[in-house]
């Protein structure tokens, strides 16, 4: 009996990134979502930022917030942090198991980067390490002092580190590789900044001292960057399923992931205006904005064609190249040693497989160019048009 350990030990790990993920932003809405919900009353206690009603559960919640911290520790204080963290842990183990330990298929692309796996791998490490120093810096910088530079800055930031990975890995991996450096930043806000501040002022209040109203401060400038990260990196984390993405390839996979970012802060920009109470025209532009951005984002990575002109293609021709490159995975029994039975079920054992799953085969090989995996078999440009050519008669 022969065990498939890396998929089951990936799915597993993958259902707990999954729930962990889930806690952890559900949580993160809601207390952006009660940030902004705070409204100051008659009533409110000195010290009190203000506060919020809540019904939910058959029941109503009264929730005040306080500018800096209560003047006595509560008896019982609940704290948020092991979702980020369990999310990032799981997060990096799948990324360990799904492109560290096949590597050479799914992290390495030889046309762009003659890389060892080792070297790759440790390269993978130093974006997830520098992308958080670079970013925790420009916090701590001048730039940090400036809502809207810093946000263009960390924005600037993560579309140059989206170039260098789209010119180092392959396209699938490049893309989740800049979602968990996006995830890294948002874990490393948690644990280095956030949670040390809120301690620094619970230890303030157990030993007589007023707290520093700057941790607070502090611990909310990082609370609100993940809010808008939110939205984009789950789409970056999700987009190995969707090879559309990566028509952009190594010219243009930077500007797709900047326009990832901007749908997504978009989006979320909408609800935090809402959530504050403001309507009317401080609600109207950022769906439009958003759904111009990706119908833009279609159309380009629509139009991004080979170029390469052709005769008409033989059935043989592309029997042949299929033979070649795909059908050592994509067969009843793979060749490949990495595969059981063929991904997501797609046999090209034939013609009639060749037309049934076309449009996948259109996607994942001519399109996009993710498959084959990591191009270990040195698919050409010609032979992806002579393929995408048969299949689109």
């Amino acid at each position: 009996m022969e065990i498939a350990w890396q998929d089951w030990v990936g799915m597993m790990i993958r259902w707990l990134h999954l729930a962990t993920g889930i806690a952890w932003i559900g949580t993160s809405f809601y207390f952006i979502w009660l940030d902004q919900s705070l409204r100051r009353g008659g009533q409110v206690p000195e010290g009190v930022q203000g506060e919020s009603w809540i019904v939910h559960g058959g029941g109503f919640y009264h929730v005040q917030k306080y500018m800096v911290a209560p003047e006595r520790l509560p008896a019982e204080l609940h704290w948020f942090k092991y979702e980020a963290y369990f999310t990032w842990l799981s997060g990096f183990a799948l990324l360990g198991v799904m492109y560290y330990w096949g590597a050479e298929s799914f992290l390495m692309d030889p046309a762009r980067t003659p890389f060892s796996a080792p070297v790759a791998i440790l390269v993978s490490l130093a974006f997830l390490a520098g992308g958080w120093l670079a970013y925790d810096g420009l916090c701590r910088s001048a730039v940090g002092r400036h809502t809207a530079v810093l946000a263009l800055a960390v924005f600037v930031m993560i579309i140059g580190i989206g170039w260098g990975l789209t010119q180092l890995f392959s396209d699938r991996a490049a893309f989740v590789q800049i979602g968990a450096v996006i995830g890294t930043i948002m874990s490393a806000n948690v644990f280095f900044v956030i949670i040390p501040n809120q301690k620094k002022v619970v230890a303030d209040l157990k030993a007589g001292r007023v707290p520093a109203p700057a941790f607070g401060l502090q611990a909310k400038q990082r609370s609100l960057h993940n809010n808008y990260l939110t939205l984009p990196v789950l789409l970056l984390m999700v987009s190995a399923h969707y090879p559309i993405l990566f028509a952009g390839a190594a010219s243009w996979g930077w500007l797709v992931i900047a326009l990832i970012l901007l749908i997504g802060g978009g989006v979320r920009h909408f609800f935090n205006t809402l959530h504050v109470g403001l309507r009317g025209a401080a609600l109207l532009w950022q769906w439009p904005v958003a759904a111009i951005i990706g119908l833009a984002l279609a159309i380009f990575l629509t139009s991004r064609g080979s170029g390469i002109s052709l005769a008409p293609v033989s059935e043989a021709r592309v029997l042949a190249i299929v033979d070649r490159h795909c059908v050592s995975c994509h067969a009843t029994t793979p060749a490949n040693n990495s595969f059981t039975t063929a991904p997501a079920g797609v046999r090209l054992e034939g013609p009639e497989d060749l037309r049934r799953f076309a449009t996948q085969i259109l996607n994942q090989a001519v399109v996009s160019k993710a498959m084959p995996l990591g191009n270990a078999s040195g698919m050409t440009d010609t032979e992806r048009a002579e393929l995408g050519s048969w299949l689109r008669r």
